[in-house]
């Protein structure tokens, strides 16, 4: 894997996709859907050690990672100056000299991700580096607040420079098997958003089973979701490599059957450059080279910049630093 240079390609928005358009819902396709958990977790154990990626190849890896981050901050703390000093991070997520000795430049990454009262200094902040803005909407984290105040919340947000949304379904919807209800919420969701991308957030370690995460995967594609996305990172249990391989290989069937690629991004509890490299390996080898460009792949994150910046620099000098000569902000 070569990691993206000064060609630009690393910049944002890069869509070459035609956008996901929906479909009708197909409730026979739902209901064949299964998911086997044994098979699917023997499957996920055996990734780490059979994609062990060292010295130079592993530095491409991780440049490759950092293109795909959501650098994220959704804290009840957040102000405008901790917004604008993540989204200088953003655009220059690497020391100089690292990338120097790299022999790399141009390197940002994917999106910042914050709430909607961020969104303004983000925007701001974020002018002319072609790194776009995502807002978390629908009463974010637990999607229980009116419905008509979730779609206002998602039309504010576009409206104030948001290029991506990241909505929560109802997870009751899943909990209860009313997946007409599922994707009415959703389509309603998309077609809010207009031109701005919609990322669904699952919350998978609220759903139950992983049988019920591939069917509203596979619904929330069925509505015209850009993305689908693990939790919101407020959840006891967030992205996992069992969910992550269901919903990947929804994305794979979906894809086959309609021809349309849906994106995915998994979120929470991934902080370690290690963890960043398993998984793109899953991604590669269930859905190919092409899921692993920042339009098709995100890590939801706040802490994994700082890891993988550690990483590049010991692969550069043999010496690990300490995190603080790593600031997010």
């Amino acid at each position: 894997m070569q990691a993206t240079g000064a060609t630009g390609a690393a910049q944002l928005p890069q869509v070459t996709e035609a956008r996901n358009p929906g479909m009708v819902l197909d409730m026979d396709w739902v209901r064949a859907v299964q998911a086997n958990t044994s098979a699917i977790e023997r499957r996920c154990k055996t990734l780490p050690g059979r994609r062990s990626v060292k010295k130079s190849h592993q530095a491409a890896w991780l440049l490759k990672a950092i293109t795909c981050i959501d650098l994220t901050t959704l804290s009840g703390d957040d102000t405008a100056g901790r917004v604008r000093r993540l989204c200088a991070k953003a655009a220059h997520p690497v020391r100089p000299d690292i990338l120097q000795t790299l022999g790399v430049e141009g390197i940002t990454t994917g999106a910042v991700c914050v709430y909607h009262d961020m969104i303004e200094p983000a925007v701001e902040a974020l002018d002319g580096t072609g790194i776009p803005v995502a807002a978390v909407s629908t009463g974010f984290p637990a999607g229980l607040s009116p419905f008509h105040l979730r779609l206002e919340e998602i039309r504010e947000s576009v409206k104030a420079g948001a290029h991506e949304i990241d909505i929560v379904i109802s997870r009751r919807h899943v909990l209860t098997g009313d997946w007409h209800a599922l994707y009415d919420e959703m389509k309603a969701f998309r077609a809010a958003c207009g031109e701005a991308h919609v990322k669904a957030i699952l919350a998978t370690g609220e759903l139950g089973s992983l049988r019920n995460v591939a069917r509203a995967s596979l619904v929330c594609m069925m509505a015209g979701a850009d993305f689908i996305k693990t939790s919101t990172g407020k959840e006891s249990v967030n992205a996992t490599l069992p969910v992550s391989l269901t919903m990947i290989r929804a994305i794979r069937d979906y894809h086959a059957r309609t021809g349309y690629r849906v994106g995915y991004k998994p979120a929470g509890g991934i902080s370690k450059a290690k963890d960043a490299i398993t998984y793109l390996a899953l991604m590669k080898d269930e859905l190919g080279d092409r899921w692993l460009q920042p339009d098709l792949f995100r890590f939801g994150a706040s802490s994994l910049l700082g890891d993988i910046e550690r990483q590049l620099e010991h692969h550069v000098t043999g010496q690990y630093s300490a995190s603080y000569r790593h600031p997010m902000g």
